[in-house]
């Protein structure tokens, strides 16, 4: 019973030290004047996934790879079709010319990325796939790309500050803040992964279903926040610079820091869901195009949500078919 109740207590713990996390971050970064889209791009973003880090550094020191995996692929799915679409529904997000040919693109670049490491049966025929140490470094390397992108992005942005609706604090209340930030994430994430393993033997469920699910969302409920939020204020930036930031650190940072420290076993079946956030990806560059270009509208934001519901229930639906009844 302690277990469930700190799996809970866990989710609180690792949403409240993300939120101390990026206020602290996000007041340094505003003191080196760092305009609103790369704290957007970098700082909320590194911030709002540091909930999947953890989660994913726990998980693959215990040898929980499904869990590792599970909540990455979950988490960039439910970015896109949940939480843009419940961003979008609450305000059309207008997208900067930059974020829709640059950094929309890396984002499907990385889904594309993972997809081809982690199909070693598929591509080399191999006898069995994993994300190994070597797959880590690349993705790694690719995220270093990605730094340099937005260095020079923060270089020439001349965005105003005022924009970007951060308050700044005092030096040593912001690092105090991240001090105690990182201390609730560490915690909440050992909680969440111990959890979530006893949640999937309790109700005889895989653990792939529980990270890409449960696990999934309850990580990406910063992101959910900031980017409700951030459109409820109606700062587009933040809201679609948060979560494109998210599933590019998840994919290349998050995943490849995890199968550095352990190889990541992946299952075949898990490919339908590499496939969904391709998609989703291509689906999110394709509305722009659609009406009023580089504007994300209401009935798209809509259109996600209904996706995320049926692949949610599909999800439930296919691990009913591929487990065994309990018991045998």
């Amino acid at each position: 019973m302690l277990t469930y109740i700190l799996f809970i207590i866990g989710f609180v713990a690792l949403i409240k030290g993300a939120d101390l996390l990026v206020a602290g971050a996000s007041s340094v970064a505003r003191r080196f004047h760092i305009s609103g889209l790369v704290i957007g791009l970098t700082v909320v973003a590194f911030g709002t996934s540091t909930p999947e880090l953890f989660v994913n550094l726990i998980a693959s020191f215990q040898g929980n790879t499904q869990i590792a995996i599970g909540n990455v692929v979950g988490s960039n799915i439910a970015n896109v079709l949940l939480i843009l679409g419940i961003a979008a529904a609450i305000y059309p997000l207008k997208v900067q010319s930059q974020t829709k040919w640059k950094e929309i693109p890396f984002s499907l670049l990385a889904a594309v990325v993972l997809f081809l490491v982690a199909n070693d049966m598929l591509i080399d025929q191999a006898h069995h796939s994993e994300i190994t140490r070597s797959d880590g470094f690349i993705l790694l390397g690719f995220f270093s790309i990605f730094m340099v992108y937005i260095v020079a992005v923060s270089k020439q942005s001349n965005e105003e500050m005022s924009e970007s609706n951060i308050s700044e604090m005092g030096m040593t209340k912001s690092i105090l803040f991240i001090l105690l930030g990182l201390t609730g994430l560490v915690l909440g994430g050992k909680w969440i992964v111990d959890g979530a393993i006893g949640i999937a033997k309790l109700f005889n469920v895989s653990e792939s279903l529980i990270g890409l699910t449960v696990v999934a969302v309850g990580t990406s409920l910063p992101e959910l926040a900031t980017s409700a939020v951030a459109a409820y204020r109606k700062n587009a930036d933040i809201a679609i610079g948060n979560v494109v930031g998210s599933n590019i650190f998840n994919i290349f940072f998050v995943l490849g820091a995890s199968a550095v420290i352990k190889p990541l076993s992946f299952l075949q079946s898990n490919n339908s869901d590499l496939l969904v956030i391709i998609l989703s990806s291509l689906l999110l560059f394709a509305f722009l195009f659609i009406g009023e270009k580089r504007l994300l509208k209401r009935w798209q934001g809509i259109i996600f949500l209904l996706m995320y519901g049926a692949y949610v229930t599909w999800l439930v639906i296919k691990d009913a078919w591929q487990l065994p009844p309990a018991g045998n």
